[in-house]
């Protein structure tokens, strides 16, 4: 069934490209795409994918700065190996719903407790939430003009977004460090889904709250033990968004094009982001590449458009996508050979140390 499902998202991902090239091609030939493609500095499209490796790598950092705090000890390598499997999983999967599942059964096969793994995801999901509200205020701050970028069905996406992301940020420190009161709420949300049907195992779904707010209670635990923890997951996901963020500067760049600064199109990026990231569409393919023609016209002209969101979403979509893909596969052949290769740190492994 695992693999019915990847192979239908698969298709789906192929079929909304195909269908995304189609519109594009529509606006402008493909000769004149490849000629403008023909102007791109290639040192800075190396200098992309290294920032979309460090995207990867950062979050690889993460949860090495995790496990070992659950008493089990990571190399590098298996951490970097999760992540590519979380890229991939999320690339193919409708809102990035498989990636998460897939790090947890990856670490369960180098010996690591399927709980403690959602632990380490649900910290890094956390952290990830907060750090992008915390981005998007900033830029917020700085420019509100860029708002405007988007047009505005987008701007409505963005609204839509962030008042997803500020309900998730909230309810995952809620269930965190207020795991009461969040109970209480979601006991009467439950209830209330009950009543219009919309919920019909009453019982499946209060202890699957239940599960969640053991979870949520180890993750606040571990923070209170480990205060600099969550500052040096904040910091490397500060750091990882950044290095996403700046993937379409870098590409204004390989045109040779100077006139806007940082600022403006990492600033325009983290926005886009933000507004397509909840969509239902696997890798948010189609209302990525729409919002990016849309809001960085500004920048490149209506001529190079185009080929910069061809460039932009290769480097940071499609080539990784395809690299993910060959390390996830790897990764799980080795997975099916070795032995467990993490080991508890201590006989007390899982408590957080």
């Amino acid at each position: 069934m695992k693999r019915n499902k990847a192979w239908i998202g698969i298709l789906v991902l192929l079929g909304i490209m195909v269908v995304t090239g189609f519109v594009m091609l529509r606006e402008q030939s493909p000769a004149e795409i490849f000629a403008a493609l023909r102007r791109l500095n290639a040192v800075y499209l190396l200098a992309g994918l290294a920032l979309m490796f460090l995207f990867v790598c950062c979050e690889a950092l993460c949860t090495r700065q995790i496990l070992p705090r659950l008493g089990h000890k990571t190399r590098l390598r298996n951490c970097l190996g999760y992540s590519f499997a979380g890229f991939y999983f999320s690339s193919i999967t409708p809102s990035s719903t498989g990636g998460q599942p897939a790090q947890i059964y990856y670490m369960a096969k180098d010996g690591i407790p399927p709980a403690h793994g959602a632990l380490n995801m649900m910290l890094l999901a956390v952290s990830y939430q907060v750090t992008q509200l915390a981005y998007v205020i900033v830029i917020l701050l700085l420019r509100p003009d860029l708002v405007g970028l988007l047009g505005r069905g987008f701007g409505a996406l963005l609204l839509l977004g962030a008042a997803i992301n500020i309900a998730l940020t909230v309810g995952m420190l809620f269930l965190m460090f207020l795991p009461r009161v969040a109970s209480a709420i979601a006991g009467w949300v439950i209830t209330l889904l009950v009543r219009i049907k919309l919920i019909k195992k009453e019982s499946a779904a209060r202890e699957a709250l239940s599960k969640q707010l053991v979870a949520y209670g180890e993750g606040a635990a571990c923070i209170k033990k480990n205060p600099l923890l969550f500052l040096r997951l904040l910091g490397l996901t500060a750091i990882q968004l950044t290095a996403l963020f700046a993937v379409p500067f870098v590409v204004y760049h390989a045109f040779g094009l100077r006139e806007y600064g940082a600022l403006e199109l990492i600033g325009t990026q983290a926005l886009l982001t933000l507004a397509v990231s909840f969509l239902p569409l696997p890798g948010a393919v189609g209302a990525s590449e729409g919002g990016f023609i849309r809001a960085f016209t500004l920048f490149f002209g209506a001529g190079l458009v185009t080929p910069a969101v061809l460039a932009a979403r290769g480097i940071s979509f499609y080539s990784f996508l395809i690299i993910s893909a060959v390390i996830t596969l790897i990764v799980h052949i080795n997975s099916r050979k070795r032995a467990h290769r993490i080991e508890p740190l201590s006989a007390r492994a899982g408590e957080c140390e």
